[in-house]
């Protein structure tokens, strides 16, 4: 994309004013995986079982949303890491720019082998021990959806967004974006719900403020939506 195409798009840079806003979940949304037994699994020595399940459900649900900003710009290319540790991945959720990377270090004594179908990135890292680690790049925006052939109980998502204007909401809901003057439109992600989108105008120096109400359909399935 040409820099003047750019700086049309995303208002003139150089002087950015921050918005804030808050993500609201109302009932639990994600169905939580518990580590299975040391019995369930035929592969390496036994590994302490683990889980987050004395996390408020409600504050689990709001940091996993993802606020980013629609349209291709510039971001800092970074090296995220999802560690294999005790049998799960942590964390469960990165958010990178396109053409970041995520580094797999297995923390395990036992095998882990990490691979994604994901139309986005797919691959297969195969098998590799405690103290290994194996590396991939993201050279495209997109969901990508991560697990274990080994353990099924093992998912991870990597959110690779089209340029650095992403965040995820915190355990009360909150977020931040410092963004250029302009009009953009915002994007809120959860894994169960969907996308949710919002048109905002960052006008000069001034803080501008956007609630997302994030729930999915009576049945059950997530759907995009917009509300404005």
């Amino acid at each position: 994309m040409a820099v003047v195409a750019c700086v049309a798009q995303f208002g003139e840079l150089g002087r950015a004013a921050q918005i804030h806003g808050e993500v609201v979940i109302q009932r639990k949304l994600t169905r939580r995986t518990v580590t299975a037994s040391a019995g369930a699994y035929s592969r390496g020595p036994a590994v302490g079982l683990s889980a987050d399940l004395d996390e408020d459900p409600l504050a689990f649900e709001r940091r996993h949303v993802v606020i980013y900003v629609e349209g291709n710009g510039s971001g800092s290319k970074i090296e995220a890491k999802i560690e294999q540790q005790n049998r799960r991945f942590l964390p469960d959720l990165v958010v990178v720019s396109a053409g970041s990377s995520v580094t797999f270090p297995n923390e395990d004594v036992i095998f882990h082998n990490i691979f994604s179908l994901s139309k986005a990135k797919s691959f297969d890292l195969g098998n590799y021990s405690k103290g290994q680690t194996r590396t991939v790049i993201f050279p495209h925006p997109g969901i990508v959806y991560v697990n274990c052939h080994l353990h099924p109980n093992m998912s991870a998502t990597i959110f690779v967004t089209p340029n650095g204007w992403a965040t995820t909401a915190d355990p009360t809901g909150h977020f931040s974006l410092d963004l250029p003057p302009g009009r953009y439109t915002v994007v809120a992600w959860h894994k169960a719900a969907g996308f949710f989108k919002k048109v905002i105008d960052v006008r000069g120096e001034s803080a501008s403020n956007v609630v997302f109400l994030i729930a999915v359909a009576d049945d059950g399935i997530g759907q995009s939506a917009t509300n404005r």
